[in-house]
């Protein structure tokens, strides 16, 4: 029987301290690929952390990123867009945090059963925009894979530095995601040589993976869609780590 531990991970980005959250199944020594969490603009949240535990309930030890320091954890919409939108308007900045966070997860093998050698990143709207830039970034990804997340980035060449495979999982009446950056993003994946995949999911919204969202026709769950959502992703991380 799976017993899933969720631990405290400290690190320092330019002197300001940070906090993730290590979540694995502790009664297992057996070593499992890696996978770095972004998540949703609230951060490190009680949300981030249940899904963190379902993921890795699937057999995977999962870094919850910390992209706001360890002193930020917002409290309402008001709070999450202060904390995030520097970070969106600094990609440098995303990337850099994102990359302390990988650093961060590699850093645990020896301490838990993690098996660097296969190593993936997904995330959720915010999360899912910081996920794709850490594979623009040249992070060693067997695979990034972005829930509902905005797909455009300053400098569209940098995918060329995409080492895996790339999902994006999109609501196809997201008003959030423009609609004109997909065919966008399709262009910068192809140009680049990536092995890419983008798959629309009828009649959904934004968020449609957090069971908390419920703004009809903007942000909405929708669990028939984030089970097909999720399993896609395990697809594609099955896929790449038994390479």
């Amino acid at each position: 029987m799976s017993q899933i531990s969720v631990q405290p991970v400290a690190y320092e980005v330019d002197g300001v301290s940070f906090e993730g959250q290590l979540v694995f199944d502790a009664s297992s020594s057996v070593q499992r690929p890696g996978l770095l969490m972004a998540p949703n603009w609230m951060g490190v949240s009680q949300g981030a952390l249940d899904v963190a535990r379902q993921v890795a309930g699937h057999g995977y030890v999962v870094l919850v990123a910390d992209l706001y320091g360890k002193d930020v954890r917002p409290n309402g919409p008001d709070q999450a867009g202060a904390a995030m939108m520097p970070l969106k308007n600094d990609r440098a900045l995303l990337r850099k945090r994102m990359q302390a966070a990988f650093k961060t997860l590699q850093a645990q093998a020896g301490k838990v059963p993690l098996d660097t050698t296969k190593l993936a990143s997904f995330g959720f709207c915010f999360g899912g925009c910081c996920a794709l830039e850490l594979a623009r970034d040249g992070a060693p990804l067997a695979a990034a894979v972005s829930f509902h997340g905005t797909l455009d980035t300053p400098n569209p060449a940098d995918a060329k530095n995409i080492k895996g495979a790339v999902l994006v999982l999109d609501g196809a009446s997201d008003p959030l995601v423009p609609r004109d950056s997909l065919p966008a993003f399709a262009k910068e994946m192809t140009d680049a040589g990536v092995d890419w995949a983008l798959t629309s999911y009828g009649g959904a919204v934004h968020s449609f993976t957090d069971p908390h969202a419920q703004v009809p026709g903007m942000m909405q769950y929708d669990a028939k869609i984030a089970r097909r959502a999720f399993q896609a992703m395990f697809d594609l991380f099955d896929e790449r780590f038994g390479e």
